[in-house]
């Protein structure tokens, strides 16, 4: 890693329920606690799509945007007062050429705040969150391009998503569940191609991936991963799992790139 970039990460961020798992909880605690403290967070979440690239409110202790249902009480009352990042919508459209939209009506979503409050509990950094504007992969890549003189600023790139997000042919719903074949193939497929750096493969993952589509009938929670690779393009970079193992059958592998 150049001594003056941070890492780019892509994380497994969980439902709401992460936060009372103490083992991967303690998993993505422990990662950040490795990490240079960044100066800000810059964070795109599976779950929110919109076009023209958009920010989050930057209104000051935002409330958060409860974007699940189903679940007990006590998860929609779950806080994180970080600051806002507020010089980085300015910074984003100098790098992507174009205006960025600002949604005022919007905090940060669960693909957000649930793994920050396990990685940065004391909320004392700047965050903000950027919307996915497009499902295709080559065009996510070239957006993490734009992104990376970022990384030299302090800022922490987070790609938040799944590695692997069957969730309608699972056939357990208990965090032990053995991992369907689907979910195995496709998890160690993608880490041997990250260790290789064989992106093109990766960019065409929905026809070249073993698992598919069972692994990502939908690809939003994999989308956010070739922001990640696309800020993280320098030759002699490496991918550090710092995450493996499985949640309810579906692989919560974490990666940086360092």
């Amino acid at each position: 890693m150049n001594a003056n970039n941070l890492p780019a990460l892509y994380l497994g961020h969980g439902a709401p329920p992460l936060l009372d798992d103490p083992v991967w909880r303690g998993e993505l605690s422990k990662w950040s606690s490795n990490l240079v403290k960044p100066k800000a967070i810059l964070i795109i979440s599976a779950h929110w799509q919109a076009a023209p690239i958009s920010v989050t409110s930057l209104q000051d202790n935002h409330p958060l945007y409860y974007d699940f249902y189903g679940f007990p009480q006590k998860y929609y009352e779950v806080q994180y007062q970080a600051p806002v990042a507020l010089d980085l919508p300015g910074e984003i459209q100098k790098l992507i050429g174009q205006e960025i939209q600002v949604d005022q009506n919007r905090g940060l979503d669960h693909g957000a705040f649930v793994p920050l409050i396990a990685m940065y509990p004391q909320a004392d950094i700047p965050v903000i969150q950027l919307s996915i504007p497009t499902m295709q992969p080559e065009k996510l890549f070239e957006i993490g391009k734009k992104l990376a003189p970022l990384r030299s600023q302090g800022v922490l790139i987070i790609g938040s998503g799944f590695m692997t997000h069957g969730l309608p042919f699972l056939k357990e719903f208990r965090i032990e569940a053995t991992p369907p074949n689907w979910s195995v193939e496709f998890d160690l497929w993608a880490n041997e191609m990250l260790q290789n750096g064989e992106v093109d493969k990766l960019l065409d993952f929905k026809n070249q991936a073993p698992g598919m589509p069972y692994a990502h009938p939908t690809v939003e929670h994999f989308a956010p991963i070739f922001i990640t690779l696309g800020a993280s393009s320098n030759p002699g970079e490496k991918i550090e799992s710092a995450i493996e193992g499985y949640w309810m059958g579906l692989s919560k592998r974490s990666f940086a790139v360092l």
